[in-house]
């Protein structure tokens, strides 16, 4: 016997009727690229995101065609969001800091029909339009009064809000299939091309729910919103539509990403919730820290993309009262697997233990599961000690990547993420490193991330990265790459014996080499690669 029950699809323009509906006096403030702040509601977000809907039909556009976007965090971002995904085509959001090849790749590759962008990025688009046969149709993101003069586009450059103006808000959204496509996002590519992964309404807008609740992201219409990771990098790790289903504040930062832009922001429209990669939020501790600042209204910050250091969660706890929701994802999970939020009976620990189940990436959210298994496939216990393979299965998670790239991935029903880790008895995942990363020395097995954690915990180093280095006896020995904190002279042998009972002493890394900075991917992570080319054979003497 069935129930008896309405069948109502999940789509993603149901979460913009929702806002518009039941919080339109909401507000969304945008830093903009023009210089100035732009404020409206999202009664007033979703009229315009009807009404470029209605260009974007104008354009020709048609169900399933890709509409790309390479913009920064802000309204006009928003909008194509809803009016892109909610008419039936699909979101295709370019990450700017790949190369443009890549680039010119990816939208080949996507076949978009249409490449929206800010103006900031001109002359990426031009160099991109000079590499890919398509598309044929570019949109400014901007007014026309701050229309580029010139431009060396192969076809005219249309302007945004003069389509926006052409149209009415007379647009009703469609009743798509809730497995559709609604949006698309690819792999930064750091080995090998960037492959795509191909969202459903269905599958966003229950990654929507599970990520919003009280021991996930926790988010309510009593928050203030910035999402400092970028739109285009997994869509804001689903943030932009988590403040349309609770009716929190968005505040969105443009293109200022540097710590006292972010602090300033943060304070002038009173952020409760922030959520950045490391290296960014690193900037703005090390602006509140210089000025002797405070926050006086943000009380959490999410912190993914990359291990969270140990010692910028202590900062954000003790010194600011910012709890820190340390999460792991990646762009095939939408992005969400896991937070970091305790149990009950975690609260009374003493705060070492509290700070080593912080330093976790925490546990599954309602709609993802996961496994460690072994070399052979075989699971392992969530014994907190034995370490694995990580496996996950879920609502949310890609089955295979765009045009079948690579389609046979999947073992058994799971993907494989590439990580290791270990799970504890209460259910809480710890990265131990990535698979391609971990050291293998003497036949054991060594954690880059865990060296990483110990050496950031010293008050002379600003970042530290931990590879593997070719070693005559030991096949492979850990060598620990440091940038010092400005201003210091600390030696490596401090350094080194800054590790003493901190870890077993075959883990200590045999060397400390200091460099002047840490190289960075498309998406903030480190390109530990690139460091392990420069640096394989430096105990080897080649």
């Amino acid at each position: 016997m069935q129930g008896l029950m309405m069948q109502q699809p999940l789509l993603v323009s149901s979460l913009l009727t929702h806002a518009e509906r039941h919080h339109g006096e909401r507000e969304i403030v945008s830093r903009r690229i023009e210089g100035d702040i732009h404020r409206y509601s999202f009664t007033e977000l979703a009229r315009r995101s009807r009404r470029m809907a209605n260009a974007l039909s104008s354009l020709g556009i048609d169900r399933g065609d890709r509409v790309a976007t390479l913009a920064w965090n802000g309204y006009r971002h928003l909008e194509l969001y809803f009016a892109v995904s909610g008419s039936g085509a699909v979101l295709h959001t370019l990450n700017p800091r790949l190369h443009v090849d890549q680039l010119a790749y990816i939208i080949e590759n996507a076949a978009d029909r249409v490449v929206f962008f800010d103006i900031t990025f001109l002359p990426i688009i031009e160099e991109v339009a000079k590499r890919a046969t398509g598309p044929t149709v570019f949109v400014a993101m901007t007014t026309r009064a701050h229309m580029p003069a010139t431009h060396q586009l192969p076809v005219s450059l249309l302007c945004y809000e003069d389509l926006m103006d052409s149209h009415s808000d007379g647009f009703t959204w469609p009743l798509l299939n809730e497995n559709d496509a609604c949006s698309l996002c690819y792999t930064s590519g750091t080995t090998g091309l960037p492959k795509g992964v191909l969202y459903s309404h269905r599958s966003t807008v229950l990654h929507t729910l599970s990520a919003a609740l009280p021991d996930a992201l926790n988010c309510s219409a009593r928050d203030t919103i910035l999402p400092v990771v970028p739109m285009f990098h997994v869509n804001a790790w689903g943030l932009p539509y988590i403040a349309c289903m609770v009716g929190a504040k968005m505040v969105f930062p443009g293109p200022s990403l540097d710590g006292r832009s972010l602090y300033e922001l943060i304070e002038a429209e009173q952020v409760t919730l922030s959520a950045a990669v490391p290296t960014v939020l690193q900037g703005l501790l090390a602006h509140a820290d210089e000025h002797q600042a405070s926050f006086s209204s943000m009380r959490r910050t999410v912190v993914g993309g990359a291990p969270c250091p140990t010692a910028m969660t202590a900062t954000f706890q003790d010194r600011y009262g910012v709890d820190v929701l340390h999460a792991w994802g990646m762009t095939e999970l939408s992005p969400l697997g896991t937070v970091c939020s305790f149990k009950s009976h975690q609260l009374g620990l003493p705060v070492e233990q509290r700070n080593a189940i912080q330093a976790k990436q925490g546990r599954a959210l309602f709609g993802i599961d996961m496994k460690i298994v072994d070399a052979s496939g075989n699971e392992l216990p969530w014994d907190g000690r034995s370490t694995g393979d990580l496996h996950v299965s879920g609502h949310w998670v890609s089955r295979e990547y765009f045009r079948g790239e690579n389609s046979a991935r999947l073992r058994n029903g799971w993907f494989p993420t590439g990580d290791v880790a270990k799970i504890d008895p209460d259910g809480f995942m710890q990265i131990t490193d990535r698979s391609k990363d971990v050291i293998k020395s003497g036949g054991e097995w060594i954690s880059s991330i865990d060296i990483e954690n110990v050496a950031t915990l010293h008050p002379d180093v600003l970042g530290a990265v931990c590879i593997a280095a070719s070693h005559p006896k030991w096949d492979e020995r850990p060598l620990l790459l440091v940038v010092k904190v400005p201003g210091s002279s600390v030696s490596s042998d401090e350094l080194l014996a800054h590790f003493d009972g901190k870890v077993a002493k075959w883990w200590k890394p045999d060397a400390v080499v200091f460099i002047d900075s840490i190289p960075l991917g498309a998406t903030g992570k480190v390109l530990k690669n690139t460091l392990r080319d420069q640096f394989r054979n430096y105990y080897v003497g080649d």
